[in-house]
């Protein structure tokens, strides 16, 4: 391991890490804009020169190209380099646009952050401004062209690391262009990360321009809830209302980035047609009301049918302390049916998945990066996990093969991402034994318990991807109590009340039920058809935890109070006066902003366990789960066996 100074202070890095890295490793921030840990080093913006006064080398160098090696003495604040620095910012502030009071970047934008802590601050070429237009990207993206730097990360990320080919850098020299041949769609499913990638205000979230500054989010971190694969996130709301979804950093997991599916998913937080109170055969009333109706009601049909009258259904997309509650609940209720799965299909498919990741054989996504060898069998990772085909990327990318395994294997996601892949009949045509670190990629939607049994034979690790962000942990428990799949249970007969947590259920299943309780935020078919309904907080509106396809908890902690957004509040919130301007909240006293009375799926439980004379509300991650609780949600979780 090469040892060196940097500005004093003694370093010791593996072999092959950069001067920019080193310097990083100890505290010291080196001004940079073309480098980025996940695209790697070009040395295209000039910006991270040091110099070096002893050792190999000497004199200014680029900090991202210059490898750490022994003997070497860097200085960050000489003179001289501090001087290049510094010129460096005053020729890419040649033409970019004073726009910074309008830029959504303005607060958390690189290029403002050197530029000031650079020093400058007039300027000095008194000459026109090169100028661009701007093009039509599509819904999400907005294009501002002349705030381009030239770092080049746009194009990188976006040919190189997600394989897109409609999106690129045109010209050259003073005329370099990034953008389309013509406006139109970015076709990319990873297009957002441009926003996110971009050092400045060239690329910006659309949907929520001119909304609000950095520093008016209310941030906090947290988890996609839209597939098994627990992409970290920062979701960015203000006055109630989700503004946009950012990705977080999780080497584990997602790494850097984050799908288009999982970034431009504030609609459903923001829906007016949400359920927001109590409802009790169509009619709004108070939580106690709604509560104590639900206990008297289930309690009757006990009395009346006998114990096992009633199915308490979970749900892949509940967060474990909601499915934990909800065997409590049933529990209590000696409800006879505990469910976490709508049909035999997906419960079998999911507890065999789980009994073969359980016992080692899982592969998360950091493992399928560094893979020399995927087979995707019969399905498409980027409908069902879009990361996952991301990661199968790179390591197509640095020389992983890639094969394509079954009829029912979809042939056309490899090339919406530039992978080479080869196309077998059966699991016997891939070389796995030739392969150091194979990884077999599947999913329950296609195969079958006896399926992936096979698979786990066959050496290498397993990546199974699932129906839900805690498909694992709903399996996990269906195991551990006994749970059966929703169809059984209707299909012996005896169920006459079925209380659904966030389940994603056909109504025409439970039609002729007599008593249907639903406790949902989305506004589903099966909250229209309910008895009762119970409105329960988003992901962003509360605390919990997700158990990923892998095996791995994830803490998410709540960003936002539940309620109508200040900006689209009802007509009913004015009472009879004229609805005021956007954004100006009702004269109304209340304890709880409008639509704002919501309790979490696990608090709805526990209530409701409380009123059938359970034990006083407890932290739900008791027993085997207790060492989630002190579980850092900013770090990359904690895998579960």
């Amino acid at each position: 391991m090469p040892r060196l100074t940097i500005d004093g202070i003694p370093v010791e890095v593996p072999a092959g890490t950069s001067v920019l890295e080193a310097a990083k490793s100890v505290g010291i921030w080196i001004p940079h804009f073309c480098y980025h840990p996940a695209l790697g080093s070009v040395g295209a913006c000039r910006l991270c020169a040091v110099k070096l006064l002893d050792g190999p080398l000497k004199g200014i160098q680029m900090s991202c190209m210059l490898t750490a090696q022994d003997g070497m003495v860097v200085s960050t604040v000489d003179p001289e380099a501090v001087k290049m620095r510094s010129l460096v910012i005053e020729w890419l502030m040649l033409n970019h646009p004073h726009d910074c009071p309008v830029c959504d970047e303005g607060g958390e934008c690189l290029l403002q952050d050197y530029t000031i802590s650079g020093g400058h601050g007039s300027r000095r070429y008194a000459g026109k401004k090169r100028t661009h237009r701007n093009q039509e990207l599509g819904p999400f993206i907005q294009h501002e062209m002349n705030r381009c730097i030239q770092c080049y990360r746009c194009a990188r990320f976006y040919q190189e690391y997600a394989g897109g080919s409609d999106f690129g850098v045109l010209g050259s020299a003073g005329r370099v262009y990034f953008g389309r041949f013509a406006d139109g769609d970015l076709e990319s499913p990873f297009s957002g990360n441009l926003v996110d990638i971009c050092p400045t205000g060239v690329f910006t979230d659309k949907t929520t321009r001119f909304r609000a500054r950095y520093w008016d989010y209310e941030l906090a971190p947290s988890i996609c809830p839209w597939c098994s694969l627990g992409c970290a996130t920062v979701p960015a709301a203000r006055q109630r209302e989700l503004l946009k979804i950012m990705a977080r950093r999780n080497d584990a997991v997602n790494g850097w980035f984050l799908c288009d599916r999982g970034r431009f998913a504030n609609t459903p937080v923001n829906d007016p047609a949400r359920p927001r109170t109590p409802r009790v055969d169509g009619r709004e009333v108070a939580w106690d009301e709604a509560l104590d109706t639900l206990r008297e009601r289930l309690l009757e049909v006990v009395e009346i049918y006998g114990a096992g009258s009633v199915a308490v259904v979970g749900s892949p997309r509940l967060c474990l302390e909601g499915n934990l509650l909800a065997a409590d609940l049933a529990r209590l209720l000696e409800a006879g049916f505990l469910c976490y799965f709508p049909d035999e299909v997906s419960h079998d498919r999911c507890l065999a998945a789980v009994s073969i990741l359980a016992a080692g054989k899982t592969a998360s996504l950091a493992d399928l990066r560094q893979a020399d060898l995927v087979a995707v069998v019969e399905c498409d990772p980027l409908a069902e996990g879009p990361l996952l085909a991301l990661a199968v990327r790179q390591a197509w990318r640095t020389g992983a093969r890639v094969f394509l395994v079954g009829a029912g294997a979809a042939g056309e996601w490899p090339t919406a991402l530039a992978i080479e892949a080869t196309r077998v009949a059966t699991l016997a045509g891939v070389p796995l034994a030739e392969a150091r670190r194979p990884v077999v990629v599947a999913s329950t939607g296609s195969a079958t318990p006896a399926r992936l049994a096979e698979l786990a034979g066959q050496g290498g690790q397993l990546a199974i991807l699932l129906p839900g962000p805690n498909a694992f942990g709903a399996a996990l428990l269906a195991r551990e109590h006994g749970a059966v799949p929703l169809a059984e249970a209707l299909a012996s007969g005896r169920v006459r009340a079925v209380v659904a947590i966030e389940a994603d259920l056909a109504p025409e299943l439970l039609a002729a039920v007599p008593l249907l309780a639903v406790a949902d935020w989305q506004p589903t078919g099966l909250v229209q058809s309910a008895h009762l309904v119970l409105p329960t907080t988003a992901w962003v509106e509360s605390d919990g935890t997700f158990i990923n396809f892998e095996g791995r908890a994830q803490r998410f902690r709540r960003v936002m109070a539940p309620g109508y957004p200040l900006k689209g509040l009802p007509e009913r919130y004015y009472g009879s006066t004229a609805k005021p301007a956007p954004l100006h909240p009702p004269h109304l006293h209340r304890q709880e902003p409008p639509g704002g009375d919501l309790r979490p799926a696990g608090q709805v439980m526990a209530d409701l366990c409380i009123r059938l004379g359970g034990d006083t509300l407890e932290e739900p991650l008791s027993g085997r789960w207790a060492n989630l609780r002190d579980l850092d949600p900013e770090g990359e979780g904690m895998l579960i066996s």
